[in-house]
């Protein structure tokens, strides 16, 4: 008989969880006892098979077709989420998107993107998984260590809308407070997943460690954060990134 997980009997919600650290999220979360939510925009293929492995250990997953640019999308997960599963504990917030371009040149398209996905559908999430939560939940941003300082040409608009998020914890903590539900950010540093398979070795020669992180080293940090032990962690921002930010 498996032993009980720490996180048995809960139920999470990953937004953007079809791939990458969103992916490695919910799969962990799964394996410490928690049934998962998570929602997908492009890839359903590859949220079918996240659901599979959280199916695989044991726990009840579903996928939710939901744009993070939409707010009747993310509240429509929510809800789709608690009727499910008959409650909300853990909202991880990993939608966003990354688009590079010097400051002089960015396109305001592209700019209104990226508040829209990685500050606005960020906030709208953290919004919506509020209303459901129950007593002492969880809400996990996953941010970037690119909050605290432009890594490299082209990174200041991306910078922005994560330093952005990491704020935006800081109250969204204080606001949540008196109903016990902790908000923290995780801020990785360069991860191997499809977003950053186009400059990830540009950047690694910047890391301490030399080396990227695994997706399932930073869901390590996501479960500890849902874990009970963590409960007097709150508006803070964790940066996990090899020593780049030092």
């Amino acid at each position: 008989m498996k032993a009980p997980g720490a996180l048995e009997g809960k139920a999470a919600l990953v937004f953007g969880g079809s791939r990458g650290i969103g992916a490695a999220a919910a799969r962990r979360l799964a394996q410490e006892g928690a049934d998962v939510a998570l929602t997908y925009v492009s890839a359903p293929q590859r949220a079918a098979e996240t659901v599979a492995a959280i199916e695989g250990a044991g726990r009840a997953g579903v996928a939710i077709y939901a744009d993070s640019a939409a707010p009747e999308a993310i509240r429509a997960a929510v809800s789709q989420t608690v009727e499910r599963f008959g409650k909300l504990n853990i909202a991880v917030v990993n939608a966003g998107i990354l688009m590079l371009g010097d400051i002089a040149t960015v396109s305001v398209e592209d700019l209104d993107r990226m508040l829209s996905i990685n500050v606005r559908g960020v906030f709208l999430a953290i919004q919506a998984a509020a209303t459901q939560l129950t007593e002492g939940g969880r809400i996990i941003t996953i941010g970037s260590n690119t909050a605290v300082r432009s890594g490299h040409p082209g990174s200041s608009v991306y910078s922005m809308t994560k330093a952005a998020v990491a704020v935006m914890v800081k109250g969204a903590a204080v606001d949540l407070a008196s109903r016990g539900i902790t908000v923290n950010n995780i801020q990785p540093g360069p991860t191997v997943t499809d977003m950053t398979a186009g400059h990830i070795e540009a950047i690694r020669p910047l890391i301490p460690l030399k080396r990227a992180a695994d997706p399932d080293e930073i869901a390590g940090l996501v479960a500890w954060l849902a874990r009970k032990e963590s409960g007097y962690m709150t508006g803070s921002s964790l940066t996990i990134d090899g020593g780049m930010a030092l």
